[in-house]
């Protein structure tokens, strides 16, 4: 078990604020190994079928439990699951409640709705720097193999059927009976294929034919990956000028491990090691922010930039990601301060022990380790919005 206490604290900070916390997250993420950590809590499972009984007199259940911490993991499977949430916030001010379950239902409208003002989110990502610190390693290269899902990260041989069988669960569980799809085999096809082609240009088009649908039908896909957390869309930063890249997303998909098992790799060369820092650092990103207001930018003449940060004050703040800091080429930086000139430039490198800034020509580049970066880009859960 690995103890996450960045993760903790984050639930414990979010009870202050509201009565209720949702922990989101893709499956074997650890949501309910978290849960179960949290100190003083009364835990129960709603698959079983005695808690569900239990739960029906939501009332009769809220006043027998009088007052303290409450998790209802898996709460999806309850025939309505923000009813016990809305009674306990609006009724019962001495009971704070965690709930996890499917992502599909932290995503739904209803569900969002029914618990305005009365919750916190928390999104429990793979594993970040900090986790693995917990588990008592720092071998970048196997966690960016192996993934970030902790029974995979903690594996002592390559999970390489483990890969399989979440894909085979996520539909199973996650997805039939929650979506009106009919075929699996081209929504796993298609899942894969997200995976291996991860940190591209999305166009639905491609993924037509291999998959067997329509194009509409890959667009409602995609959709479905982003709604439960397997995909993230990063979209264009643009300001409509005519010179920018303004409506093609690029899409990560949500683990190494997975990325790289879908391309077929066991072990990593140097070349694949940049893509997938790209992805790690990602989700470092995502997980200390707790947001996906993430965005990329590229212009029609090729310059990129890998992530661009938008502050609510200031400048746009753009983000390159290289496994080695002496991959760095400022043209991209460049190309965009051209056009944005206030704002901070981010080299995070694998390989940058302390931070150190360097000058091209008017331009100031700070390079920083991603743990530093993250430490300074923490922020509290993101309220009602994910």
């Amino acid at each position: 078990m690995i103890d996450r206490s960045d993760w903790t604290a984050r639930i414990e900070k979010a009870w202050t604020q509201r009565p209720v916390v949702w922990l989101s997250g893709v499956r074997r993420a650890g949501k309910t190994m978290l849960s179960r950590a949290l100190p003083q809590v009364e835990f129960l499972d709603c698959e079983r079928p005695r808690t569900r009984q239990a739960l029906e007199d939501t009332e009769g259940f809220l006043e027998g439990f009088g007052k303290g911490r409450l998790v209802l993991d898996e709460i999806h499977r309850l025939p309505n699951p923000s009813e016990i949430l809305k009674v306990a916030a609006d009724h019962y001010p001495g009971i704070r409640i965690l709930a996890t379950g499917s992502s599909t239902l932290g995503a739904s409208d209803k569900f969002r709705d029914t618990l305005a003002g009365r919750k916190r989110n928390v999104w429990l990502t793979p594993m970040t720097i900090s986790d693995m610190k917990a588990a008592g390693s720092s071998d970048m290269r196997h966690r960016l193999l192996y993934g970030g899902l902790p029974p995979f990260f903690l594996s002592e041989e390559y999970p390489e059927a483990d890969f399989s069988e979440w894909i085979d669960a996520y539909w199973a569980r996650d997805i039939q009976g929650l979506f009106q799809l009919e075929r699996a085999s081209s929504f796993r096809r298609f899942t894969e294929l997200v995976m291996a082609q991860s940190g591209g240009i999305f166009e639905a088009t491609r993924f037509s034919v291999p998959c067997e649908v329509s194009r509409p039908t890959i667009t409602r896909y995609l959709s479905i990956l982003e709604a439960t957390f397997v995909a993230h869309v990063v979209r264009p930063y643009h300001t409509q000028k005519s010179v920018e890249i303004t409506s093609a997303p690029r899409v990560y998909g949500f683990d190494t491990g997975f990325v790289a098992w879908s391309r077929g790799w066991t072990d990593l060369r140097p070349e694949d090691l940049g893509q997938l820092w790209e992805h790690f650092v990602l989700n470092e990103i995502m997980a200390t922010r707790q947001t996906r207001e993430i965005f990329y930018w590229r212009d029609k003449r090729g310059h990129e930039v890998d992530f661009v940060l938008a502050p609510k004050k200031g400048g746009p703040m753009a983000v390159e990601c290289k496994w080695s800091a002496a991959a760095f080429d400022p043209g991209g930086f460049k190309a965009f301060r051209h056009h944005y000139p206030e704002g901070e430039n981010i080299v995070l490198a694998h390989d940058v022990t302390r931070p150190i800034l360097r000058r091209y020509g008017e331009m100031e580049v700070r390079f920083e380790p991603l743990e530093a970066f993250a430490r300074g880009s923490k922020s509290g859960p993101d309220g009602e919005s994910q």
